[in-house]
Formats: structure tokens, C-alpha cells, sequence
């Protein structure tokens, strides 16, 4: 090989390594293209060309990829291993640059000219200190390093050139490739062990860091078995010395002194001084110790034992349910009966009351209020989106971060055996593949059983049966069956105009007052204002919206008072837009003709009733029926069925008997946005469809709401006082209503009662004959009003005529 010619030879990329020259190496081959430049290698003359690559994860590495500088070997040995893989020793014989690669298919071919080998290295002080110190830190390496043997710095030791050493401890030093390979590129000797020993100082100093960290470890451990040691022989000195009599282990003497101090049932005491005896055979810091310990302190914290001294006194609790509501008066007297009752029979056990009724009636301030007759602590629960059994039976206390169930972590926080539970939301329970909740509560809220609930954390029985549960729902619908029918329903309607006028002068506007800092004499709100605040900014069938409006108008005075120096700001009806704004709600007003086609349905929503218009169009076409409103099943079923009674009584209406196969017809609830469901739109829709086919209009002034079935019968329906106070505040005079809701009318608000003229039907046929002046039926009972008045509803202002 002439010098620094350039020569054409085989190429092999390594991965992960660096040779050095005058280095013996063996490493395994498994490429493809690798084991071919190896076998070239062999029959040209056993030279390669040995060079890094720069990235590990290159399988077919170009030019770009490969390092400038490799080393010139020859190839000593090749050994065939099972599978496809390959030994290979080589000999490092000088350093090259890679001109160019020449080939890359099926074996890497390179151009390389050859780096000549080191002029020898003139001897100085300078140079043989960096010897010395390399020894030095090369030595204190392989006391370090727990593979490396001492043969290696004996052949060290016996050279004293510079660029030798430093290639040969390159070559057996774990470094980093990049690391190596800055050392392969420096041709200068001297400088190369210079870069050497920043290498060698870098590890000696990092394997002095992880044998620090080692030994704090081990002396760690050391000395907890140290004191686990000296705390064993501690306990048998204090049994020889007869003081563990005592109690010994002051943790162990204060759970004794808890156990027997409790009141505790006797299979709940027998229990923890089992686990007390675990506890005590287990080594100091175990994790069972620690599990132990959380279940002795949370069964020691229950109230085992331990009442509130109860009054049930009837007379108290009526002024504490007057004092805190308006209204509710069927409400009132059921609590006030259920009170009663307990006063003859303390011992009476089991009674569940379920109050059901919109959002914002005050349903849980019922139950702090009953709490607050009866001298009761009271914990509250809630159950909105609960899925996990465990959330009310709790978990087993092997689990890691194991606790009690909701049930038992309330009897805890309410500090007494005998609380009043609130188990608020109970119809929003849910379940998955966690386990049933609904299912866990059945013993809970079972008198039954409840007298020995076993939460899975306790593992003892708890007696729930002198808890009094009160549980609250938006709707009965979505609570299964069997829970249910634990309870005792009692049902919280809407309020009245009129009941939110009251409860907003003697609850609301107090309480805000008191809220923001202000006087009665700094903020004064007319009746007349409070009415026009009800009626055009809050829609709801609670008062929680009304509310924060108050709260509203409490801010914007106190800015005033604050900022604009007013000693008094005075709200009336025609101011209030003013503060507010301008309405968000305005009442549905009636058409000022009768029209064909349209009919006031009654819908009840979670924030009240409403009027609910259905509107039908028939054009020419095939007998197609199109359904409109974002409506569900029931309705759309509603619509079918009114369809069918009308194809049964198209001869005596007058209706040609083929318009289902000429007629195109279209039902629309407006306000598509909004989902409507249900069956009580039955006659509406029936009505509606007759009106558009026959072309008579509807009477403006009236209302109904009932099912129908395909033989035109009038089924009831729920959510009347709802309804009608919707019909008497938007302009309605008569209502229809199914005549099996007779009975319903007499719950509604009597100044509803008095102002709307109430007809009950059982057939199609009576609705047609009222809302169209169709003569198909019977008369229909018209209602008088227990006071005496009119069928006929009163003027109101504002009805057109």
C-alpha cells in the first residue's frame, strides 16, 4: 500500500463500538451486507475498513451517516455461529479517512487513505507528568469498577508512549462512542491522552457517586435492622422485667385504652383486639402495620354508642318549617304527621321519606330544616354519578388507599349513631361493570336489615336502624323498582307567581341583604318589581335563578352606595330594566284570530309548565306524515295514533275518507332546538290534524292536554298544577283536561282555580265538539269553582278580544 494513496477496500459499519490501532478485538456480525465486506475481506487480503456510525439505529448506513475516521484492520478470525450471525477478531492496524464510499450494494466499499502512523514523542516533563497522572486515575478506575481486572493495567504500566496508552485504555474503558471517537480523531498523541484523562476524571468521579449512593443504602438498611433488632430484645427484657403488663409499647397501650373505653358491641371488640394482636407481631415500619393502624383508627373513630338526645315535638318543628318555608303546605303536614307518629312511637323503625320535585323547591333545606326540629346531626350524601358499589359498602382493607363507604364516612362526620342522612340525588344513581350502588342501598334503606349493615372496610356489623334517611330526586322515573319502593314518596310541586313573590320578601331578599352589607333603608324593592323580575328574567319552577337576580340587584345598589355616595336606591317595575337589563323571557301572547291548524298544547318541564303550540299543514301529495320538533318516540307514537282515529271517524267529520293516500301532513312543534317527549300532546295533535283537514280554525282561548288511544279515549295525564298555571299566565280561558284528572284540580293554586274555565273530556269527540264546534258528542262536564263563581274565566288585562 503506497502512502497516503488512496485505496479502494472493504468497509464495515459498526455499531456501538470503536477499534483503535494495534487493538485486538472479537465482536458478532449480523448483517447482511457486513458479513459479505467480511468474506470480500478474506479473499482480497484480509484489510477492512472498520468505521462507526453515527446514529445506532441506521440499518443501511450511507456516506452521511458514517464518521470521517476509522481504523485500518485486518481480520485474524471468522467463526460461523448458529442462525446467520457472525464472531469476527481483527487487529487494528493504522487510522484512515474515508474519502468516499464507492459501493453500498451488496457490501459498503470505500476509498480510504491511510493516516501515517505517530513520530515518536520527545520526552518532557510535561509529558511524563501526564503519564504519571493517567496511571494514576486509570488504577483508581478499576478499584471502582467492579468488572474491570487488574491485568489490564499491568499491560499500561509496561508502555511509555503516549499514543499507545491512550488507544489502549480508549479501547477498554466503557466510554461513549462519541467519546471514543473524538479520541480516534486526534492525531497528536500527547493531546489525545490529554482528552483521555478528562475522560477517565469524568468516570472515576461518577462511579465515586454511585458508590456513595450505595453505601447510604446499605447503612439505611443496616440500621433498621439495627432497631428491629434492638426493639425485639426490648420486648423480651420488659416481659422478663414483667412491663409489658403495662402496656410496653406506648402505641399499642393507647389502642387498648380506646377498645375498652369505647362503647363497642361485643363481636366489634373482639375484632380489633384480634387485630391488635396482629399488629403487635408485625415488624416495626411493615406495610401490613400500616394498614392495620388506618382500620383500628377509623373503626375507633365511629360513634359507636353514642346519641343525640332527640325532640320530636310536633309544635317546635311546625315553627321551624314556617319559619324556613313558605308554602309546601302538603309538605309541611306530612313531615308534621311523620313527626307525630314518632312522638307516640319512638320505637317505630324504618320509615324512608323520598322528596321529589323540580330543581331550586327547596328540597334539601327541608331536610336541614327537619334535622334542626328534631335536634338531629345531619350529614349529607351525595349521589349524582356514583357508579362503584364500593361507594357505598367501601372497600376491603387490603387494598391499597382502602376507606368506609359514603355511608359510614357520613355516620363519622355527623358525630352521632342516630343522624339525620341526606341522600341527595338519589335518581342520578348509575352502575357499570363496578357493581350496582341502587342494588347496595336496598339494605341501607331496609329496616330490616339495616340494624347489622356490614361495610366491606368495617368487616363488622353497624346499626343503621336508628338513622333517619331522607332522600331527595328531580324524578322517580330513573330510581329502579325495589329502592322505591323503600321509600315513602312525598312530591314538591312548583311555585306559584305568587309563592315566589312571598318567598322572596321573607327568605330571599333578607338573606342577600345580610350577603352584600346592606340595610332594608339602603335597598327597597316594590311587589310590583319583584313581580316583573319573576316573570321577565327568571324561568323556573324553584326560586335558586330568582336568587342570584336578587343577588344582582344587591350588587349594582351596593356599587351605588359605594361609588355614587346613595343612601338609598329604591327598585320599582319600571326601573328594574335598568339594573337588569332587558328581559330574557317574555310570556307567549294568543293570536289575535283564530287560526286553522294551530292548537295550544300543555307541556311540564323540569323548570315548569309551559304552553306547548302544535302546528299542522296538509298539502296535496301521497299520504306522507312528517314529524318536526326534535320529538321523541312517545310523541312521534302520539302522532300515529291520533292519524288512526281519524282514517276510523273520517265519515262523521267530514273529512274525505281517502285523504291519507292524497294528503301530505306536517306536524310541527316550534322551537325545534329543544327536545319534547311524551304522550300528554295526544288530543292537541289530534285536534290540530282534524282542524287543518276540515279547514275550521281553533279557538284561540283554549288550552288541553290529555293522551289519546286509537279508540279516541282521553287518558290522564301528570304535571296538571303545572300546566294550568302556565294556561292562567299566558291568556288561556278554558282548559281541557282528561276527566280522569278531576280529582287533580283540587291541589292546583286557587287563584288558577278561579281564573280558568276547566272542561273535562273522556272522548276525541267531546275535544273537537269544544275547541271546533264539532257536534259528534255528548255535552262535556264544565267544573264550577268551589267558591261560587263562573264557568267563564274573569277579564285579565292584556287578552285581546
Amino acid at each position: 500500500m503506497e502512502e497516503n494513496m488512496p485505496v479502494i477496500m472493504p468497509a464495515l459499519a459498526l455499531r456501538g463500538l470503536t477499534v483503535f490501532p494495534n487493538m485486538l478485538l472479537h465482536f458478532d456480525v449480523g448483517r447482511e451486507s457486513s458479513i459479505k465486506a467480511l468474506d470480500e475481506a478474506m479473499t482480497s487480503g484480509q484489510t477492512i475498513f472498520l468505521v462507526a456510525q453515527r446514529e445506532l439505529a441506521v440499518e443501511n448506513p450511507q456516506e452521511g451517516d458514517l464518521y470521517a475516521v476509522g481504523t485500518i484492520s485486518n481480520v485474524r478470525q471468522i467463526l460461523r455461529l448458529p442462525g446467520d450471525n457472525v464472531r469476527v477478531m481483527v487487529e487494528g492496524v493504522s487510522r484512515g479517512r474515508l474519502c468516499q464510499l464507492v459501493e453500498t450494494n451488496p457490501y459498503l466499499s470505500a476509498e480510504v487513505e491511510e493516516i501515517p502512523g505517530e513520530a515518536p514523542v520527545k520526552r518532557s516533563a510535561r509529558t511524563e507528568a501526564l503519564i504519571r497522572q493517567t496511571y494514576e486515575l486509570f488504577e483508581t478506575y478499576i478499584e471502582l469498577a467492579p468488572k474491570m481486572t487488574p491485568d489490564i493495567l499491568l499491560s499500561v504500566l509496561s508502555s511509555e508512549d503516549p499514543g499507545y496508552i491512550a488507544d489502549y485504555i480508549a479501547q477498554n474503558l466503557p466510554m461513549r462512542t462519541g467519546d471514543k471517537q473524538a479520541i480516534l480523531e486526534e492525531l497528536r498523541p500527547v493531546r489525545r491522552l490529554e482528552k483521555l484523562c478528562q475522560n477517565l476524571r469524568r468516570e472515576v468521579e461518577i462511579l465515586e457517586l454511585e458508590q456513595e449512593m450505595q453505601g447510604k443504602v446499605r447503612d439505611q438498611l443496616t440500621r433498621s435492622q439495627r432497631d428491629y433488632v434492638l426493639r425485639e430484645q426490648l420486648k423480651v427484657l420488659q416481659h422478663e422485667l414483667g412491663e409489658d403488663q403495662q402496656g410496653g409499647d406506648q402505641e399499642l397501650y393507647d389502642y387498648r385504652r380506646q377498645i375498652e373505653k369505647a362503647k363497642l358491641p361485643v363481636e366489634v371488640k373482639e375484632k380489633l383486639e384480634k387485630e391488635l394482636r396482629r399488629l403487635e407481631k408485625q415488624p416495626f415500619g411493615s406495610a401490613e402495620a400500616t394498614v392495620l393502624r388506618n382500620y383500628l383508627d377509623t373503626v375507633l373513630e365511629l360513634p359507636w354508642g353514642k346519641k343525640t338526645k332527640e325532640r320530636v315535638n310536633v309544635a317546635v318543628a311546625r315553627k321551624t318549617l314556617d319559619a324556613d318555608h313558605f308554602g309546601l303546605e302538603k309538605v309541611k303536614t306530612r313531615i308534621l304527621e311523620f313527626l307525630a307518629v314518632k312522638q307516640l312511637a319512638p320505637q317505630l323503625k324504618g320509615q324512608i321519606l323520598c322528596l321529589v320535585g323540580p330543581p331550586g323547591v327547596g328540597k334539601t333545606s327541608i331536610a336541614s330544616s327537619v334535622a334542626k326540629a328534631i335536634h338531629r346531626n345531619m350529614a349529607r350524601i351525595s349521589l349524582g354519578g356514583v357508579h362503584d358499589e364500593a361507594e357505598i359498602r367501601g372497600h376491603r382493607k387490603t387494598y391499597v388507599g382502602a376507606m368506609p363507604g359514603r355511608i359510614i364516612a357520613a355516620i363519622r362526620q355527623a358525630g352521632s349513631c342516630n343522624p339525620l342522612l341526606l341522600l341527595d340525588e338519589i335518581d342520578k344513581l348509575g352502575n357499570d361493570q363496578r357493581g350496582d350502588p341502587a342494588s347496595a342501598l336496598l339494605e341501607v334503606l331496609d329496616g330490616e336489615q339495616n340494624a347489622t349493615f356490614r361495610d366491606h372496610f368495617l368487616e363488622v356489623p353497624f346499626d343503621l336502624s336508628d338513622v333517619l334517611f331522607i332522600t331527595t330526586a328531580n324524578t322517580l322515573d330513573t330510581i329502579p323498582r325495589p329502592l322505591l319502593d323503600r321509600m315513602e314518596v312525598i312530591e314538591l310541586t312548583s311555585y306559584t307567581d305568587e309563592e315566589k313573590l312571598q318567598i322572596a320578601k321573607r327568605h330571599l331578599l333578607p338573606k342577600e341583604l345580610k350577603r352584600h352589607g346592606l340595610s332594608r333603608a339602603q335597598l327597597k324593592v316594590s311587589d310590583d318589581a319583584i313581580r316583573s323580575l319573576i316573570r321577565g328574567y327568571t324561568r323556573e319552577a324553584g326560586v335558586r335563578v330568582l336568587e342570584r337576580q336578587l343577588g344582582a340587584l344587591c350588587r349594582k345598589a351596593a356599587m351605588r352606595v359605594v361609588s355614587d355616595g346613595v343612601k338609598s336606591v329604591h327598585i320599582t317595575a319600571e326601573n328594574l330594566e335598568t339594573y337588569l337589563g332587558i328581559p330574557r323571557y317574555h310570556p307567549d301572547r294568543l293570536p289575535r284570530t283564530e287560526q286553522v291548524g294551530v292548537v295550544n298544547g300543555l307541556a311540564w318541564t323540569s323548570v315548569g309548565g309551559e304552553i306547548l303550540e302544535v302546528e299542522v299543514g296538509v298539502v296535496p301529495g301521497t299520504g306522507k306524515i312528517e314529524l318536526t320538533g326534535n320529538l321523541g318516540d312517545v310523541m312521534k307514537e302520539s302522532a300515529h295514533a291520533a292519524l288512526t282515529y281519524i282514517r276510523s271517524r273520517a265519515h262523521q267529520l267530514g273529512i274525505d275518507e281517502e285523504f291519507y293516500k292524497t294528503k301530505d301532513i306536517h306536524i310541527h312543534f316550534p322551537e325545534g332546538a329543544v327536545p319534547k317527549d311524551g304522550p300528554s300532546a295526544g288530543i292537541a295533535i289530534t285536534t290540530a290534524m282534524v282542524s287543518a283537514l276540515t279547514e275550521i280554525p281553533v279557538r284561540r282561548d283554549l288550552a288541553m292536554t290529555g293522551e289519546v288511544t286509537l279508540r279516541g279515549r282521553v287518558l290522564p295525564i301528570g304535571g296538571l298544577k303545572e300546566k294550568t298555571m302556565a294556561a292562567y299566565r299566558n291568556g288561556i280561558r278554558t282548559v281541557l283536561l282528561p276527566v280522569d284528572n278531576e280529582k287533580d284540580l283540587e291541589e292546583i293554586d286557587q287563584t288558577v282555580r278561579a281564573g280558568l274555565r276547566f272542561v273535562t273530556v273522556e272522548q276525541v269527540d267531546a275535544v273537537l265538539a269544544e275547541a271546533l264546534a264539532l257536534e259528534l258528542a255528548p255535552g262535556n262536564k264544565e267544573l264550577q269553582h268551589p267558591m261560587g263563581e263562573g264557568t267563564h274565566c274573569a277579564e285579565r288585562p292584556g287578552l285581546t278580544q
